[in-house]
């Protein structure tokens, strides 16, 4: 099965087969369809062997299997309705009895109970903790804690059948919100427990960059610190206060604090040193950076001083004595001249006046200068300008990249070169804040196709920073690779624009294709309405928002935190394909979809949790709020959450723990499966994983027509 990474569906039946091993199915990931039915031979099975699979269906009809613990799972998974088994007849030989297998009662065989000592855990950097895990039941299960990522030393493991100490010593800043999770498994399956760590350690200033000239200059800083230390900052010896004209704008996630000191219009009266203190109960950090923003106006420079001989300071002095005289010579000649001439303006000129005309002003070098200091310039390659999804857009960092996508310890990322003559402009599909988007043939892309239609993104613009991020946010999508991830080809950077190319999604974002195939979606023909064909149902509303979450447990599985999930950052191809990904031109089309805070950063808080918007906490539990807002969006055609209500009022409810109503079309399964998204704490909102396999269960119910698209 090595070979068939791709596979999506297996069909072995009435063969020979007897053994399947449990980790036959590593290597197929993408493998939902498994019919094994008919096999005479096959008496046994693991849980083992799905144990990784999103399995949409799994058949095994007239496959009798010997009655006992080891199918103890398969009856549970029947019960629950999981991969289609509870539409199935299945059967197990009990004392050569055919009963079926809901009828199999067997003693002493269950999942395993688990429990740990704590929930949670908190301790101060280089500390020693240790947690316990015991697992009971029968069959009695084996306990483990897999630490994978975890920093800290392991020190020493006390390894009993049924129960586990996981002792850390010199605890790391690098674990702070780290999730430990304990599992215990038996022939029956797993169950798992967790215990979050929290690590405390004094603050220290990661970046503290000098200002770059712009609009509103800005001193971009980075604190690390647990707790979230308290910022101050001095010039001059006294405390910077918040004015119109210098304010600290700042984003708060996990341990880290990023921001700038923003200018408006500064001048030379701001040149100096700033210094930024950062405190917590564990400690204070300091340090200062020189902001230089305008030169004082007709200032000398004072050329640098170097040390000479007396002889030669007095040969110096010298030069410039009869230098001086020889000018004062010249002036007095030059002053007779022009008294003698200049009334007479034998060569046509009026003295000196042209010399301080307009038209010499304007083209003098000064004017360049001065203008170059006030050219415009946003701030979209600052400290808020980050990957979110497939773009740069300005809303919030995701540290899961920044912090870990250039860790020394993991393999450099390649990211394919495409020839700027392989790439062929058709037409702009749109523009957004960071450069522009167009549709175009490319060629040499796929060994398969003399050429194919892409989307390509352009970087305008492309200052040091920029490039920077250009290449960052290459990286990270070279890496993001699913079938439900808007494919990234690669780069173009032989010249600019830089170029960046992802594959073609025909028909546009889903929030568009929502409302084009709604109930009251019109096209004008003739100057008169007419309505659309299509109307999407509940079957093809189950299937997009079954792939959009296949795309989320991916994303959760690379430990990536999208943050701004809404069904205008998810693209349609043909047959209702729905990926995730959008090229950054929404927070221009879809304005109103985000509230502006100190600025420049953009919230998308009609698709956060309270914690998101009181704390800027994001996490896979925020992202799993989105999707119960993408599904009420799927369900009411592309309209906007709460759309009667202003931002701040739409805040206020949030916070106050009201939610969307049902839609009208919406029915009861689905609207329980939003409220699961949207409840108030993050630990109780539903599972993504969780969330799929009942999307699949309603989807059983009502078979999925791709016909819509043509």
């Amino acid at each position: 099965m090595e070979l068939y990474t791709g596979l999506q569906r297996l069909t072995i039946t009435r063969s020979n087969l007897q053994i399947i091993q449990a980790r036959v199915f590593s290597k197929n990931p993408q493998l939902r369809y498994i019919n094994l039915s008919r096999n005479s031979r096959l008496t046994t099975l693991s849980w083992q062997i799905f144990e990784h699979l999103q399995l949409f269906e799994l058949h095994l009809e007239e496959v009798v299997f010997a009655c006992g613990c080891e199918i103890r799972w398969l009856q549970l998974w029947q019960q629950r309705g999981e991969a289609g088994l509870s539409s199935q007849q299945l059967f197990c030989d009990n004392d050569y009895r055919k009963i079926l297998l809901q009828d199999m009662n067997i003693s002493s065989c269950d999942l395993p109970d688990i429990s740990v000592s704590h929930s949670n855990l908190t301790v101060i950097e280089g500390d020693r903790v240790t947690a316990i895990c015991n697992g009971s039941g029968s069959p009695l299960p084996e306990v483990d804690w897999p630490v994978n990522g975890l920093h800290s030393i392991n020190a020493q493991e006390n390894n009993t059948i049924h129960s586990i100490n996981i002792t850390l010593v010199n605890v790391s800043r690098d674990d702070n919100n780290f999730l430990l999770t304990c599992t215990a498994t038996n022939i029956v399956g797993m169950t798992n427990a967790s215990v979050q760590l929290t690590v405390h350690f004094p603050p220290s200033i990661v970046k503290l960059k000098e200002p770059e000239r712009r609009h509103d200059t800005c001193i971009e800083f980075t604190v690390r610190g647990s707790p979230h230390p308290t910022l101050q900052w001095f010039y001059k010896d006294k405390e910077i206060t918040h004015t119109e004209y210098v304010r600290p704008d700042m984003d708060v996630y996990q341990d880290y604090i990023e921001g700038c000191l923003t200018f408006k219009n500064p001048t030379h009266h701001n040149n100096g040193n700033y210094t930024l203190e950062a405190t917590n109960y564990l400690g204070v950090a300091t340090n200062t950076v020189y902001g230089h923003f305008l030169d004082k106006p007709f200032d000398v420079v004072t050329p640098t001083t170097e040390t000479h001989k007396p002889e030669e300071d007095t040969f110096g002095v010298s030069i410039a004595v009869g230098l001086a005289g020889f000018a004062c010579v010249m002036l007095v000649v030059l002053f007779l001249l022009i008294n003698k001439y200049g009334r007479r303006s034998k060569f046509g000129m009026k003295g000196p006046v042209a010399v301080i005309s307009g038209e010499e002003d304007s083209a003098s070098p000064l004017h360049h200068v001065n203008h170059g200091i006030i050219s415009p310039c946003t701030l979209d390659a600052g400290p808020d300008a980050v990957v979110i999804g497939m773009t740069r857009i300005p809303v919030i960092e995701n540290p899961q990249y920044f912090r870990h996508g250039h860790n020394c310890n993991k393999p450099t990322t390649y990211v394919q070169h495409i020839k700027r003559r392989d790439i062929i402009l058709k037409r702009e599909l749109g523009e957004g804040a960071f450069g522009k988007v167009f549709l175009a043939e490319c060629y040499n892309l796929s060994p398969t196709k003399d050429k194919m239609l892409v989307a390509v993104k352009t970087l305008k613009d492309p200052t040091l920073a920029a490039r920077k991020d250009f290449q960052r946010e290459a990286e990270l999508l070279t890496n993001l690779q699913h079938e439900h991830i808007v494919k990234f080809y690669g780069v173009c950077v032989d010249g600019d624009p830089l170029i960046m190319v992802f594959e073609y999604m025909k028909h546009g974002d889903l929030n568009k294709f929502l409302r084009a195939h709604g109930p009251d979606a019109m096209i004008l023909v003739d100057g008169q309405p007419l309505q659309t064909n299509g109307e999407l149902g509940l079957s093809q509303m189950l299937h997009i928002a079954s792939q959009i979450a296949a795309g989320m447990i991916y994303l959760a599985s690379q430990h990536f935190v999208h943050r701004d999930l809404a069904t205008r950052n998810c693209l349609v191809g043909n047959g209702l394909l729905v990926k995730i990904g959008d090229f950054g031109m929404s927070r221009d089309i879809y304005s109103t979809d985000y509230y502006r805070v100190g600025g420049h950063t953009m919230l998308p808080i009609r698709w956060m949790p309270p914690e998101s918007i009181m704390y800027r906490k994001f996490t896979t539990e925020s992202d799993v709020w989105s999707f119960g807002v993408i599904l009420w969006e799927i369900f009411t055609y592309g309209k906007q959450p709460w759309f009667q209500l202003a931002n701040n009022e739409v805040i206020e409810c949030i916070t106050q723990g009201r939610v969307l109503e049902r839609p009208r079309l919406c029915p009861k399964e689905v609207y329980d499966m939003m409220i699961g998204c949207w409840q108030r704490e993050p630990q109780q909102r539903l599972n993504i994983k969780d969330i799929q396999k009942m999307l699949f269960t309603l989807m059983k119910a009502t078979p999925v027509y791709l016909d819509i698209l043509g």
